[in-house]
């Protein structure tokens, strides 16, 4: 979800004020996936990179993250939505950690959509830690990483969508990608609206995929 800073940016806006208009995209995304009948939605919240911002926007976009928790779980409960969090976040505040095992509890029986928020994430640390998971059980294969991946009962990747012109990965579900179909758009994140969805999304209908054959 790229581009909350150059949408604040290109309006005269603080960036708090992008971050803010990405949780309404946020919002409105879920809802249509919903409603497009997607399985799973992963959303690249905040990365292990993201630490070294300044301090004041780690505190707005934290704030905000507590804020989306308290203020959508009754809706994700409602609508059939199961949260899943992967990436490194236990390691975040105490509060934090304490309201997402909250929302995870009480959205873990959902089965309509699952939405995958990435916090404090890092795809290089997360095959780190699944290798490691992988070797202190035995043999290192393809088998045994996955099934100590953060994504692990998801299904499989398949489309990356990343937002505002930017064309690279940034270090996000690297194992995951390997066979997903990828699409780039020039849209800021705020700016992403279920049209946008839909396009991509019949984008990669009109893809052929070989993982690899002919």
């Amino acid at each position: 979800m790229d581009g909350n800073g150059r949408w604040a940016k290109k309006r005269l806006l603080p960036r708090v004020a992008g971050h803010k208009a990405g949780v309404e995209a946020v919002r409105t995304i879920v809802r249509a996936a919903g409603d497009m009948g997607l399985e799973a939605l992963t959303l690249y919240a905040f990365s292990s990179e993201n630490w070294k911002r300044p301090e004041e926007e780690i505190s707005d976009l934290m704030g905000l993250m507590k804020r989306f928790i308290l203020s959508d779980l009754d809706e994700f409960a409602a609508n059939d939505v199961k949260l899943k969090v992967i990436g490194n976040w236990r390691a975040l505040a105490p509060d934090v950690v304490a309201l997402i095992d909250n929302a995870l509890e009480r959205t873990a029986g959902n089965k309509r959509t699952t939405l995958a928020v990435a916090l404090n994430y890092g795809a290089q640390d997360e095959l780190v830690r699944a290798a490691t998971a992988a070797a202190a059980e035995g043999a290192i294969t393809a088998e045994a990483i996955e099934a100590h991946l953060d994504t692990v009962g998801m299904p499989p990747l398949d489309l990356l969508i990343r937002t505002s012109g930017e064309v690279r990965l940034s270090n996000f579900l690297l194992w995951q990608s390997a066979y997903a179909e990828l699409y780039f758009t020039d849209q800021l994140w705020p700016d992403f609206k279920p049209a946008d969805l839909q396009a991509a999304l019949d984008q990669f209908a009109r893809r052929e995929r070989r993982y690899g054959g002919l």
